[in-house]
């Protein structure tokens, strides 16, 4: 059963999809996106017996909320807000891209509320060899459609093996995708970087631009068995649209679902 709400949390109006029922897994999309690119996932985990929550950060979807003068903390404490709303916590966090940080930082910061965290395409620690960002500045349309953000925003969400048309489902507000980067820029990287003491599977393309894979590496060198890597060929920043089977299938078993469905 798939339900749409939108949860008042401390200065913020967050648009949630509740898919399934069981122990709860958190669904937390890249900078200025929406989740619905996460549908696909959420079924699977749902048909597996837990309930999937897809969080639309501030500005993405029908979330309202201002960003000016917002850090990490603050996102990290909108999806605290919404588990405590729903009174589903704790629960395993899968973020993608700039989602990995907010769920890491809720991990650091509300270590209770937060069974695993699940990172796809982990970065912050090596950056990009260029900057990101410059095409968004450039955007003319309020939202775009993920294959139009790589081939006319210049976004390197992909690897050179795969087609910008599997991006058509992602809906991206470009400058909101600027104004949820922003949010780290003066938050410590020790802040969130280790997730706390959760559990870490670490899931990257190994021709991710955007975030480097020797992220992953880093955290597993510093954190040890704390942290599972996998490395996937072919793959980039947007490793979830990318290698969708091998991705569900690892976060499906990580978080606790026994046969994964098909």
């Amino acid at each position: 059963m798939r339900q749409r709400r939108k949860i008042e949390v401390s200065g913020a109006t967050l648009e949630c999809t509740l898919c399934g029922s069981g122990t709860p897994v958190v669904l937390l999309a890249n900078a200025g996106c929406s989740t619905g690119y996460f549908d696909d996932l959420a079924r699977v985990l749902a048909a597996g017996g837990l309930q999937t929550i897809s969080v639309n950060m501030r500005g993405t979807g029908e979330s309202r909320g201002s960003l000016d003068g917002t850090s990490l903390h603050d996102l990290a404490v909108d999806v605290a807000g919404v588990l405590e709303a729903l009174d589903c916590g704790p629960a395993h966090l899968v973020g993608h891209a700039f989602g990995n940080r907010v769920a890491r930082c809720l991990a650091a910061d509300r270590p209770s509320l937060v069974r695993s965290v699940t990172v796809l395409a982990a970065g912050g620690l090596i950056g990009p060899e260029t900057p990101l960002g410059a095409g968004f500045r450039n955007a003319t349309e309020v939202t775009m459609n993920g294959s139009d953000c790589v081939t006319v925003l210049g976004a390197r969400w992909l690897s050179p093996a795969s087609d910008p048309k599997i991006l058509a489902q992602v809906e991206c507000w470009p400058a909101v995708h600027l104004a949820h980067l922003a949010t780290s820029r003066h938050v410590a990287l020790e802040d969130w970087w280790g997730a706390g003491t959760a559990p870490l599977l670490v899931i990257q393309g190994l021709d991710d631009e955007a975030a480097p894979p020797g992220n992953g590496h880093a955290l597993r060198e510093q954190f040890g068995e704390r942290v599972r890597i996998i490395d996937l060929p072919r793959a980039g920043h947007f490793l979830v649209l990318e290698q969708p089977e091998v991705v569900t299938r690892a976060v499906a078993e990580f978080v606790g679902v026994g046969a994964v469905p098909r």
